[in-house]
């Protein structure tokens, strides 16, 4: 069973706890988020396997998930982009921050998520397991659809496409 680090609301480390549980509760812990850009500077998305615990069919960023208790935020992300796109490429720590949603299935996410961006020009090897789809876009075309269509989005890609820095990050 995966385990997730459990953090307080200044990101110090309380404890573990089991993946399904912590999100059963509610409970703060660590997660992260990866934005991938191609050298246009658009986004690579995936679009969740439907078989997912919670936001099946949804589009999102690149890669999202926990690291595992005494794994560093880098390591999880490029562990994670290699079994759910199917490479890897370095990571650069963009901004982090917390945010609490109740998802489908009476799941809570409550997440410190770091958001980590890297740079890639190929075609992911997606594993149908965690994405059913990917595509390419750019993020004014994402914002666009997302404001017509926000049901078809994860909450937390939602928070995360209207950083203001972001635009500056797919340069």
């Amino acid at each position: 069973m995966e385990q997730v680090i459990l953090v307080d609301e200044h990101d110090n480390e309380i404890g573990t706890m089991e993946k399904m549980e912590a999100h059963q509760k509610g409970l703060l812990h660590r997660a992260f988020s990866l934005l991938i850009f191609n050298a246009k500077g658009e986004m690579l998305l995936q679009q969740r396997a439907i078989s997912k615990y919670h936001s099946g069919g949804l589009w999102t960023n690149t890669c999202c998930s926990h690291p595992l208790p005494g794994e560093t935020i880098e390591q999880a992300g490029k562990r994670k982009l290699m079994q759910e796109m199917g490479f890897t490429c370095d990571l650069t720590f963009s901004h982090k921050f917390i945010y609490k949603v109740h998802l489908d299935n009476d799941l809570i996410e409550h997440e410190w998520d770091y958001v980590l961006i890297g740079y890639f020009d190929g075609v992911p090897l997606i594993n149908k397991y965690e994405a059913q789809a990917w595509k390419f876009e750019s993020i004014d075309t994402i914002q666009k659809d997302i404001k017509q269509n926000p049901d078809l989005y994860t909450c937390w890609f939602k928070l995360i496409i209207d950083h203001p820095e972001l635009l500056s990050l797919a340069r």
